[in-house]
């Protein structure tokens, strides 16, 4: 198991993301994000600027309420915002129609969730190839065997996944969020539902994703430890941006949020 400074130590120093530059798999600009109206009106996200680079691992934290999920469901296009832009590469969610925002998250979106989100009749192996058989396209047999032979899963594709483990489910559904080479992973809590060892295997192989395959990350994570898997964490707090650590280390992380909660 990789410890957090042979993670930190494998990483490439990059220069901080901007707005409109180059280089980022996802950026929102000036989003706000509100729910209800009149005496039931919450604003969730209050004008938030913020980019995600390519190849990088990233981790939102916040305090609960902080609008950190909200953040992660704007940027997958599972939530509208109420003003401002999300860009998935050069593609501007809010101009797509339903059609084409189908099409953008199942072929560029790969999502992790803290339930797993599995298909309960389905076996592992066609539960990790149903993104590419829903869009008519056929599986990639050797990166298809990457990926199991990586995530230690070769020996439970025909199980499903009521006899799989919580560790094993959530390897398959990272596996099934990579079966796509998306451009981005959109991982909510990937490490909630699971013991310390599973929580660690999950994490290490979204760390290998990005060091070995190139892929984006970005990760809502409570958990310190988590997050210092992580190239970049920023913070939210009342539905703003209120900080950002580059490559942190727990301590770091830990200290941050204890500002932040008090």
């Amino acid at each position: 198991m990789a410890t957090d400074l042979e993670v930190q130590d494998s990483r490439h120093q990059r220069s901080s993301p901007t707005e409109g530059g180059t280089g980022l798999a996802a950026r929102a600009s000036d989003v706000t994000k509100i729910y209800g109206s009149g005496d039931t009106e919450v604003v969730a996200l209050k004008s938030v600027t913020v980019g995600f680079r390519q190849g990088e691992m990233t981790a939102i934290m916040g305090p609960s309420g902080s609008g950190k999920s909200t953040l992660l469901h704007c940027l997958a296009g599972l939530d509208d915002v109420s003003s401002g832009q999300v860009f998935i590469g050069q593609d501007e969610m809010s101009a797509l129609n339903d059609n084409a925002l189908t099409v953008l998250r199942r072929d560029r979106i790969g999502f992790i969730f803290q339930s797993f989100n599995l298909v309960p009749t389905l076996t592992a192996e066609r539960n990790i190839s149903l993104q590419r058989r829903l869009g008519r396209h056929g599986v990639d047999a050797k990166w298809f065997d990457t990926i199991v032979d990586t995530l230690e899963i070769r020996d439970r594709l025909d199980h499903r996944p009521s006899e799989l483990s919580g560790g094993q489910q959530q390897r398959v559904a990272v596996a099934r969020a990579l079966i796509n080479k998306p451009e981005i992973i959109i991982a909510d809590e990937p490490t909630g539902n699971l013991d310390q060892t599973s929580g660690k295997d999950v994490l290490t192989f979204l760390r290998r994703a990005v060091d070995d395959f190139g892929q984006t990350v970005v990760m809502v994570t409570h958990d310190a430890a988590a997050a210092s898997y992580a190239d970049r964490v920023i913070f939210l707090a009342d539905g703003q941006l209120v900080g950002e650590l580059e490559a942190p280390t727990t301590a770091e992380i830990f200290a941050r949020i204890q500002e932040l909660e008090t």
